[in-house]
């Protein structure tokens, strides 16, 4: 597990691009917007939180 972890790090890949990236994808079915959002990381992922209804708490 820690092997892919590292690879992961080496490749430039985090947990907040990948779900960025999907986040993304199911919303805009664009690779430009995908990959332009998954550079962002986190902060898309917590402007997708805020504003959608329910915020973060669902």
């Amino acid at each position: 597990m820690a092997a892919v972890r590292v690879e992961a790090t080496k490749a430039g890949i985090g947990l907040g691009s990948a779900i960025a990236v999907a986040i993304s994808w199911s919303l805009h079915k664009s690779i430009l917007w995908a990959a332009i959002q998954g550079f962002f990381g986190w902060f898309y992922v917590l402007y997708y939180a805020l504003t959608r209804p329910g915020g973060l708490a669902g």
